[in-house]
Order: C-alpha cells, then structure tokens, then sequence
C-alpha cells in the first residue's frame, strides 16, 4: 500500500471517527514528554511535570488585585495576571518585557507596577497577510493602547532585532505556542533580554494548572542556554512555568493533591 494510500484512509477514518483524534493527540503528547525529559536531571523534570512552587510564596501577603479582566477567550487566567504584577512589585522601578499583546490585558495589568512596559506583537499588517479577521487585528492592544507607559512595538519575535532595548527585570513570553517559536522565543529572549536578576514566565505552560502542555515545556528547555544558573518551576494554580535565578521553595506536582491552597475571588464590573 502507498504512503499516500495510507493517509488517504488515515484521513478517512479520522473524518468517519473524529474521536480517533484524541488518540493522535495523546501520541504527540508522549513524543514531545519524552523530548521533555531528556533534560530531567537538569531541571528536575519528572513525567507529572516541573517541580511546583505556589502560588501564595510569590504573591505580596496581602494578596493581587488583577484589573483590567476581560473573562474572555485566549487570555490568561486572573492567577497569571496576578503572578506577574506580583512578581514586579518585588522589583523598585522594575522593567517589563512581553510577546504577544493580544487584547492588551497583561501590560494594562503590569502598567500599573512597572516603570517602563514594552510589548511585542505582529503589525496588523503581517496578521493580516495571514488571513486575520479585521475585527480581531483591531482588538489587539485594546486596554494597552491608551496607557502613555506601554510602548507597542511591532515585529516577528523570531527576527525582530531585540539587541537595542536592554536586560529587563520580568519577561512573558506569550506568543505563538508552537515547540519551534517557543524554542526560538526563549533563545532569543536569553540571548538579549536577560541579565543576572531576570525572572522569565512562560505562559500555556501547562493546558490546566498541573496538567503540563508538554509541546511548550518542550520547548522552553530546548531554548534554555545550557549554562542558565537559575531555577525552572511551575507555578500552581496559573498555566505559567517561570525561570528565577534564586532558588524557590518546591515540591513535587501531585495531580491529586488536597485543592489547597484555596483562594478568595471578587468580581466587579468596572467597564
């Protein structure tokens, strides 16, 4: 039977069975945990995932306010939002460095604790060329934009000639997820962002809090210089994994832990 035969009825099956997807998606999960793994003893990797730190060691005692939240899709969770405030607030006039805009929502948040906020995305233009809905080129930037300390700037994250801005205090990659941007994203942002006291978050990490997107994880680890002093963890209770140069308390992930900690949520409209 030819190759192309094969997919042929491969597509058929799919088309005629389309939860034989979940299987084809498990099968990639396990290649990209085994290419995980390989840095296991690096990191300290384990097949439940990073080692885990939480939440509250890094929030401020008494707790984060995330504002703005849009509660809309492809945004970060409010635990995100409030691990990267929390983590500038540790930092006196701290520098703020993310990829991936989208509706703006993470640097409105940090803008409101950081000195100095850039954020990376493609021009409208380039979304566009990929087939972009106008709508959806218009809504990027949609809280960030009217904020005088938030420069927009606009570019491919994989060729953008980042050299010129500087170290900064707190990078979020958040752009394309795909193993090779990831892998390319962390290269370049350690290459040219990271100085000795840089605290670098990941988001989509994992798909659920605990449950390791391992495609991203992948990734990450790939792009890490091989010679990275610090520390690479997962955050509970967000979708982040983070990279710190001072130790962290850890422990291992346990998917059935006891839900503690737990925490207290507002919700009030303000828009």
């Amino acid at each position: 039977m030819s190759r192309l035969t094969k997919t042929l009825r491969g597509l058929g099956s799919l088309l005629r069975n389309p939860w034989l997807l979940n299987h084809v998606l498990a099968a990639d999960e396990s290649a990209w945990r085994t290419q995980a793994l390989r840095h296991g003893a690096r990191w300290s990797l384990t097949a439940a995932g990073l080692p885990l730190v939480s939440l509250p060691e890094l929030l401020p005692a008494a707790g984060e306010t995330v504002r703005p939240f849009a509660f809309r899709d492809g945004g970060s969770l409010p635990t995100d939002l409030a691990l990267l405030r929390a983590l500038l607030r540790k930092v006196e006039n701290g520098r703020y460095f993310e990829i991936g805009t989208w509706r703006g929502e993470s640097a409105a948040n940090v803008a409101e604790v950081a000195a100095e906020v850039y954020t990376l995305n493609l021009s409208g233009a380039e979304l566009r060329a990929r087939g972009a809905d106008e709508r959806y080129v218009e809504l990027h930037g949609f809280f960030s934009r009217p904020l005088p300390a938030v420069h927009h700037l606009h570019g491919n994250s994989a060729t953008y000639d980042l050299s010129p801005l500087g170290t900064f205090d707190l990078v979020f990659i958040d752009g394309d997820h795909r193993y090779e941007a990831v892998r390319t994203d962390t290269r370049r942002v350690f290459q040219h962002l990271v100085g000795p006291e840089t605290v670098v978050v990941w988001h989509d990490a994992s798909r659920q809090p605990g449950q390791p997107r391992w495609e991203v994880v992948a990734g990450i680890l790939d792009g890490l210089p091989a010679d990275a002093p610090g520390q690479l963890v997962q955050v509970g209770n967000t979708l982040c994994a983070l990279y710190t140069p001072h130790p962290l308390p850890v422990r291992t992930p346990d998917p059935w832990a006891d839900p503690a900690p737990w925490f207290e949520v507002t919700v009030k409209p303000v828009g």
